[in-house]
């Protein structure tokens, strides 16, 4: 016989109803917009495509129910060490929020510690936040800079995004090997012009093909 407690709990709304609530809300969208665009939503192959489209639109803009101070909170470390922090070439994939259509790069992530550095694999989960979100190119960039500089204080900042647009590459101008190249630098970074040509010439090394 389950007590007065297991049955309270049992009776709360599990935590999951409000996502589930909106993947619905988001699937009778998809496929009104079917058949705004002249497709027949339940003919075979697309009948199931609105729940898809809903569930991955979901985890594209994941980034708005993820907290990217909270994040960084939990795994900064009190170190000795004041030489640049370096991160680069982190893959990105975001949505334009002009046209919601992907636009996808490298990430290049330095800082120039004061007494505290952040563990490496959360910078790319910073990224993973900001970018999981409706965005433009100009703002990611900066978002990622100032949340680092918020959350170590650090005498400098520099953060390179180097991204494709498909926007661009797919409609408008039809461009399909332009790249769009933004920075923000904070701190050392900006003030320092020897700090800022040793992180761009550090970034410009060795790198992969396709930038």
């Amino acid at each position: 016989m389950k007590s007065a407690a297991a049955k309270r709990v049992m009776s709360m709304p599990r935590p999951e109803s409000g996502e589930q609530e909106n993947e619905l809300a988001l699937e009778k969208s998809y496929r009104e917009i079917l058949s705004r665009i002249g497709e027949d939503p339940e003919r075979d192959g697309l009948k199931r495509t609105p729940e898809r489209t809903a569930k991955a639109m979901r985890f594209l803009t994941r980034g708005y129910r993820e907290d990217p101070a909270q994040l960084l909170r939990g795994a900064l470390f009190e170190v000795d060490y004041d030489e640049m922090v370096i991160v680069k070439d982190i893959e990105m994939f975001s949505l334009c929020e002009h046209h919601l259509l992907p636009f996808y790069g490298k990430v290049h992530v330095a800082y120039l510690p004061k007494g505290r550095v952040i563990g490496l694999s959360k910078i790319p989960r910073l990224v993973d936040a900001f970018a999981r979100r409706l965005q433009v190119q100009e703002r990611l960039t900066k978002q990622i800079a100032d949340a680092i500089q918020d959350a170590i204080e650090p005498l400098g900042v520099g953060v390179v995004i180097e991204a494709r647009h498909l926007c661009m590459m797919m409609r408008g101008v039809e461009k399909q090997h332009s790249a769009t190249v933004t920075s923000s630098m904070l701190g050392a970074f900006r003030n320092e012009h020897e700090t800022r040509e040793e992180f761009l010439s550090l970034i410009r090394s060795a790198k992969p093909n396709g930038f």
